[in-house]
């Protein structure tokens, strides 16, 4: 057990509790900045491989996570990216609560693309993050390019598939659908970020989302005069199961960076 970790119980704007804890930054990091971590799908707080995630960028600055709705601790259920950004509203805006001058989205996957979208489409001043960071998030909505990807469809869009979701994974799925058209996908939130900067990690073996996802959601940034950067990092698969203690070094060391500059929006 970390030493001084505060929980708490968030509620988002449209009524859905949301779990979440600080866990405060090593002796040597920034006191006045903040990271938001936000999971993949299947994921949660509890996971020793999001604690890992948190371990590596505590010597950064302090860490928030939150277990977005259908997962964890955490209310409601999944509607895989929509609402999300709600969630992640919520967990900013606590943040910057606590007297934290700078916070900086980071996502995992489904969380990826999550942080791209609330960045984008939140207009709450409190709610705006100084930066964001992707990492192995999808570009497209309905990608179906992998067997793996494949596999997660039927999970998601069938009542069978719903239920092992629940039974295997503790993630409740919502059987809603989404409306038509379907929400702002990542890639093109990416170039709606303004002055946020960016950063995109991506790995070069990923089996859930080739490198062409995180090429679209760089030139969708760059497009839009985004302050972009892609990092490739060769041989890295997947989001926080794959992640090494040399990626959260390279993320750890970015948001150092960008929390530093001047012009940011904070």
């Amino acid at each position: 057990m970390v030493e001084g970790v505060r929980e708490q119980t968030l509620v988002t704007s449209d009524g859905v509790r949301i779990a979440a804890d600080l866990v405060p930054g090593l002796p040597g990091s920034d006191p006045s900045t903040v990271i938001v971590v936000v999971h993949g799908f299947t994921v949660s707080r509890s996971k020793p491989r999001l604690a890992k995630v948190v371990a590596g960028l505590r010597p950064y600055a302090s860490v928030v996570s939150i277990d977005m709705r259908g997962h964890g601790a955490s209310g409601g259920q999944t509607t895989v990216g929509h609402f999300e950004v709600l969630d992640v509203a919520a967990g900013v805006a606590w943040a910057r609560s606590l007297g934290f001058s700078k916070v900086v989205t980071v996502g995992f996957s489904l969380g990826g693309a999550v942080v791209l979208r609330e960045a984008a489409l939140v207009d709450e001043p409190d709610a705006r993050p100084d930066a964001v960071v992707c990492v192995s998030a999808p570009a497209f909505w309905f990608y179906r390019g992998t067997k793996v990807m494949r596999r997660a469809h039927f999970l998601v869009e069938t009542w069978l598939g719903r239920r092992v979701l629940h039974a295997g994974k503790s993630t409740r799925v919502s059987g809603a659908g989404w409306p038509d058209p379907a929400p702002v996908p990542p890639h093109l939130a990416a170039g709606r970020l303004g002055v946020l900067p960016l950063l995109i990690v991506h790995g070069d073996v990923d089996r859930y989302f080739p490198l062409e996802h995180p090429e679209a959601i760089y030139r969708s940034a760059v497009a839009g005069g985004v302050d972009a950067e892609l990092m490739v990092f060769p041989g890295y698969g997947h989001a926080e199961r794959e992640v090494t203690d040399e990626i959260l070094a390279s993320i750890g060391a970015w948001v150092r960076k960008v929390t530093r500059e001047e012009g940011g929006n904070s």
